[in-house]
């Protein structure tokens, strides 16, 4: 089996009224102001699975800001998974900054509706500290109530800039997982570097329940990033992610086959660790 842990889907009605959301929503106007940024329905993604030989993905939002929005977006990611129950498992989109609990309400309607998770968050966008505990408190009980996984979005401390780069980078995710050891959390990106202080036993010891996903990977790091991760972290830790529409999911595939891994470790990269955490 092989899973994408990472992908987004949109209502056709984003990408006809492009515009409108581009003023309505933060994230949504930082990352797709630019008319070639890649935008797929349900039904294109699973037209893409079929192609590039996946057999499951998790759909999730991209860190909306406007509650409006993520209701729209969650709705149809409940919908999708509805009508593609064997293909698609769906995280909610929400915004700890939202306050007064608006994101542990958002998150306990959708987790009832079938949603597995919360994700992608993009503290930068959204304008929120994720180590901050006050903020994240309401919305991390209703993660742990509910057994939900957390996908963060999570920026190279250096390296080049991207559109959506953002600074939600290693000492910030340390914060998260140091105050939250008991939560599943996926770190997408390769969690901005954060496996290579893996070398520091106590770090180590703390991504106890910490995944990363390869979205973007070829974006981001040499494709030799599989068998370092691998080494310093274990293959356990690694999930299949290409962060489809913007790549596609054979690119990583390709590069997982590519690598010098054994043949277990590759086998858990491309789908097991996922299933095990999907209770698949």
């Amino acid at each position: 089996m092989i899973v994408d842990f990472h992908t987004h889907i949109y209502p056709l009605s984003l990408r006809e009224q492009r515009e409108t959301y581009l003023s309505r929503d933060r994230t949504f106007g930082e990352l797709f102001s630019d008319p070639r940024a890649k935008m797929a329905t349900a039904e294109e993604l699973v037209a893409a699975m079929d192609e590039d030989g996946i057999d499951r993905s998790v759909v999730m939002g991209i860190g909306w800001t406007d509650q409006g929005v993520a209701r729209e977006v969650n709705d149809y990611l409940i919908d999708a998974t509805s009508r593609f129950p064997d293909r698609l498992t769906g995280f909610a989109g929400v915004n700890p900054a939202w306050g007064n609990e608006a994101s542990a309400l958002e998150a306990e309607r959708c987790s009832r509706a079938g949603l597995r998770g919360i994700g992608e968050l993009h503290p930068s966008s959204q304008g929120f500290d994720l180590g901050n505990e006050s903020v994240m408190a309401p919305l991390m009980e209703v993660v742990r109530e509910r057994g939900l996984i957390v996908t963060t979005h999570s920026s190279e401390p250096v390296g080049h800039t991207y559109q959506g780069k953002g600074d939600t980078r290693p000492e910030m995710l340390w914060r998260f997982i140091t105050q939250h050891p008991d939560m599943t959390l996926v770190c997408a990106h390769w969690g901005g570097g954060l496996p290579f202080y893996a070398l520091m036993p106590e770090v180590a010891e703390a991504l106890n329940n910490v995944y990363f996903d390869t979205a973007a990977s070829p974006f981001l790091y040499d494709a030799r990033v599989f068998e370092v991760v691998t080494e310093l972290v274990g293959a356990e830790k690694i999930l299949l992610g290409s962060d489809y529409p913007l790549l596609s999911a054979s690119r990583l595939t390709r590069q997982v086959h590519e690598a010098d891994l054994s043949d277990a470790d590759r086998s858990a990269i491309l789908g097991g660790n996922a299933a095990r955490l999907l209770g698949m």
